[in-house]
């Protein structure tokens, strides 16, 4: 006897051998069968969809589940245009703050909507003997007071307050982490968004680093919302490449850097596991610290790397050869070569074919570049909505003959690389199905296409989303497609995304989403379901 069959409705499965069915079967968490192998199975639950279209769950292969719940419990100027109107909103914040001398965490910050960067000195005048933290959107700087400033070692850079990068790194280093219970609970408020727009798996794009990373001991964070209840979805956890350190391991086993007890990508169970090391190599274009291999357009710079290419290089190659899966963010072109160029030096010595790394962004790759991540098996795990949100910037100052290269779909499709959908949730939103409709489309909020070239289909895109993102994760005998075996992951849509024209596929309701066979979120009810 089934558990529950789900009945009349179209299910998309993405699987080849039986792209389309009407009738699913499950058990025991898994799906056990589709159409006649289960229609006249008898079932503990049978639930009429009503005609409703059926996809896997989705995966998005690169999200941030800690901040986008903190995030959302924080004080934000977002939106704001004005640099009176930002320093009032820090003002109300500050008098509302606890004691005089602790810290404030302010959300939302981007200079680019104000014109220039804020100042120490501006944030000065309203922090009411508070240490002030603004974080920029990408979560690639900041800005800080006076009060933060005095504090930071000697020879820290910053211009005026505001810290890039490694710098501020520095200032989030002063002070106390968040403890895992503030983190369970933020994780939680992510997860269930995140499954109400029909995302049943994710991956957390670096836990316990400098740059990103919340506490020392976020791993302990996740296992103890896993634990209580809060973690209603997949979670692989990438691990920030500066917690590894040196090993006195075998010198047979080549190791020379790792994790404490040698834990590496794979650890874990099909609800929380380890997944890739996260090697940062620059920065954001928002912040205008992606590294590119020439200036942006009407400045004077071309961007920054996070460190001495050799010691980058290194930490890539010391990562391959401890066993790990590499998830190397790499925004600009010049990051990208330092990238490519340290993952084919690692696989020169020692080759491990099925390793799977990742370009994390891929946000300004050359045509030259393609070949590369070919030869190297690598995958671009691309994030759609943020030319849907930032395009008209992002194409401004990279200029006319870069801008088609921007987080590319068509071309990496057309040279066989993995295309991969992702969000880096909370830096845009992280719907699926808008940033779908962003690659089919490639339009920006504006009405501006950016690289129209690179448009793919629906289905290129839904792959994007569910077979690639679960090769991407090496999920592909779990998840990924509506197949019998895998698990019942599964999101209810109220229209079919192959059949609306592109611009509504982003709002397309999503009804209902199901984990291991169980309805995780739900959005509305659909009558006479049993």
């Amino acid at each position: 006897m089934l558990c529950t069959r789900l009945t009349n409705a179209r299910f998309l499965t993405m699987d080849p051998d039986h792209p389309v069915a009407h009738d699913l079967g499950i058990w025991r968490s898994r799906i056990v069968g589709l159409d006649e192998a289960v229609t006249s199975l008898p079932a503990r639950e049978v639930i009429d969809l009503q005609g409703a279209t059926v996809l896997p769950g989705f995966i998005d292969a690169h999200v941030r589940l800690a901040w986008t719940g903190l995030k959302a419990d924080t004080v934000s100027i977002a939106g704001r245009t004005r640099i009176e109107d930002v320093l009032a909103v820090v003002a109300r914040a500050a008098d509302r703050a606890g004691p005089p001398g602790g810290w404030l965490t302010i959300a939302g910050y981007d200079q680019r909507a104000l014109g220039r960067h804020l100042t120490a000195p501006e944030l000065d005048t309203v922090s009411a003997g508070r240490k002030v933290f603004l974080l920029h959107d990408s979560g690639h700087g900041c800005v800080v007071n006076s009060a933060v400033l005095d504090l930071l070692p000697a020879g820290i850079p910053h211009e005026n307050g505001f810290l890039a990068e490694g710098a501020m790194g520095a200032a989030r280093a002063l002070r106390l982490p968040y403890s895992q219970r503030e983190l369970a609970e933020a994780i939680r408020r992510a997860a269930r968004t995140a499954l109400s727009e029909g995302v049943t798996a994710c991956a957390e794009a670096g836990i316990g680093g400098a740059l990103f990373g919340h506490s020392p001991v976020e791993l302990g964070a996740y296992q103890l919302a896993r634990e209580e209840g809060l973690l209603p979805l997949r979670v692989q956890l990438m691990v920030a490449a500066d917690r590894l350190g040196p090993v006195a391991a075998h010198r047979d086993d080549g190791i020379p850097r790792a994790l404490d007890l040698g834990l590496r990508t794979g650890f874990g169970d099909d609800r929380l596991s380890v997944g890739a090391l996260k090697v940062y190599t620059d920065g954001g274009m928002m912040a205008r610290t992606a590294a590119l291999s020439r200036p942006y357009e009407g400045l004077d710079h071309a961007g920054q790397l996070q460190d001495d290419p050799g010691v980058l290089a290194d930490t890539i190659v010391a990562g391959h050869l401890a066993g790990w899966q590499l998830a190397v963010h790499a925004i600009g072109d010049r990051a990208a070569d330092l990238a490519l160029d340290a993952l084919e030096r690692a696989q020169r010595l020692r080759p491990r074919p099925g390793a799977r790394h990742r370009i994390e962004h891929a946000g300004l790759i050359r045509p030259d570049q393609l070949p590369r991540f070919v030869r190297l098996g690598v995958s671009a795990v691309v994030q759609p909505s943020f030319l849907r949100h930032f395009g008209d910037d992002y194409a401004a100052v990279m200029g006319a003959e870069r801008a088609p290269w921007l987080y590319r779909g068509r071309a990496f499709l057309d040279h066989g690389i993995p295309l991969v959908g992702s969000s880096d949730r909370p830096v845009t939103d992280g719907s699926p199905l808008r940033a779908v409709q962003f690659m089919v489309e490639r339009t920006s909020g504006s009405g501006q296409v950016i690289g129209p070239d690179e448009g793919v289909t629906v289905d290129e895109a839904l792959r994007a989303y569910t077979v690639a993102g679960a090769f991407a994760c090496h999920w592909e005998d779990t998840l990924g497609s509506l197949t019998p075996g895998k698990a019942a992951d599964l999101v209810v849509l109220g229209d079919d995304p192959r059949r609306v024209g592109p611009s509504r596929i982003g709002d397309i309701e999503v009804v209902a989403t199901y984990v291991d066979g169980g309805e995780a979120g739900s959005n509305r009810s659909l009558p006479d379901w049993t």
